[in-house]
C-alpha cells in the first residue's frame, strides 16, 4: 500500500494542486462513512489519498463499480487503496454485507449519487444509502470534491499547468433523531436528504433549501463551514 500511495502522491503533486480542508472533522477511529459528491473517476483515488495524507497510512474502504477493475493498472491501484467491486443494477448481497461490516468498524467512503454526475451538478442521493446508514449507524462525515473533472483533459498536456483540486470535509452529521424512527422507506429517504443537503452546503458554501420530508422529524441543516486546510 505504501508504494501505491507514493505513486498516487507523485501523480497528484505533478498534475494537481490539491487543497484539503476540514480534515480535523475525520474521526481517527473507525465506524466512519465519508459521503461525497462524485464528478470524476479520480474521486475514488483522491478521497482516500486525502485521508492518508492527513492521518497516515490506513485503509479507506470503498465500493466501486465492477467495470473499473477490468483495467489491470487501475484495478491494482483501487484495490491497494481499499476499493472493492460492486455489481451495479444487481442485488449484490455479498457486497452489501461487506459495506455494512466496514461501516460499523472501519472507515469507508460512499458516493450517495450512485454514479458520476453527468454535468458536474449534485444529483439526488440513492435511498439505499440512507438504509445502509440507518442499519449500520456509523459516524457520517460529508465531503465536497471540486475540480477533479478537469484532471483527465490535463493529463497528457505538459503546458497547461497543474489543476486546482479541493476536497472539503464537514462536521459529522447529527443523525441520532432519525435512528429513533421506524425502519421505513421514508426514514431512509430523510437520511439521504440530510446527507445530500450537507454535501450541497459544502459545495456551494450556503445552506440548501429545506426539503419537506414525510417523516415526523426534520432538523435544520448546519450553516457552518469547516475550519482549517492544508495543501498536499
Amino acid at each position: 500500500m505504501g508504494l501505491v500511495y507514493r505513486v498516487v502522491q507523485l501523480f497528484f503533486r505533478l498534475r494537481c494542486r490539491v487543497r484539503i480542508e476540514g480534515s480535523e472533522h475525520i474521526p481517527v477511529q473507525g465506524g466512519v462513512v465519508l459521503v461525497s459528491n462524485h464528478i470524476s473517476v479520480f474521486d475514488t483515488v483522491l478521497l482516500p489519498y486525502s485521508v492518508l495524507a492527513t492521518q497516515g497510512l490506513q485503509i479507506v474502504w470503498a465500493p466501486a463499480k465492477a467495470e473499473l477493475f477490468t483495467t489491470r493498472l487501475l484495478g491494482c491501484v483501487l484495490t491497494s487503496l481499499g476499493a472493492f467491486p460492486v455489481r451495479r443494477g444487481q442485488h449484490d448481497r455479498p457486497a452489501m454485507r461487506r459495506m455494512m461490516a466496514h461501516m460499523r468498524t472501519e472507515k469507508m467512503m460512499l458516493f450517495p449519487e450512485g454514479t458520476r454526475s453527468p454535468d458536474g451538478r449534485l444529483q439526488s442521493g440513492k435511498r439505499t444509502v440512507g438504509k445502509l446508514i440507518y442499519a449500520a449507524r456509523p459516524v457520517v462525515v460529508p465531503v465536497a470534491i471540486v475540480g477533479t473533472e478537469r484532471i483527465l483533459p490535463h493529463v497528457w498536456s505538459l503546458f497547461q499547468g497543474r489543476v486546482p483540486v479541493t476536497i472539503r470535509y464537514g462536521k459529522p452529521l447529527e443523525l441520532q433523531p432519525y435512528y429513533a424512527l421506524l425502519d421505513t422507506k421514508e426514514t431512509a429517504v430523510a437520511i439521504v436528504q440530510e446527507v445530500m443537503g450537507a454535501i450541497a452546503s459544502l459545495l456551494y458554501n450556503a445552506p440548501p433549501s429545506v426539503v419537506t420530508s414525510p417523516v415526523a422529524y426534520r432538523r435544520p441543516r448546519s450553516r457552518g463551514m469547516c475550519d482549517g486546510s492544508s495543501n498536499v
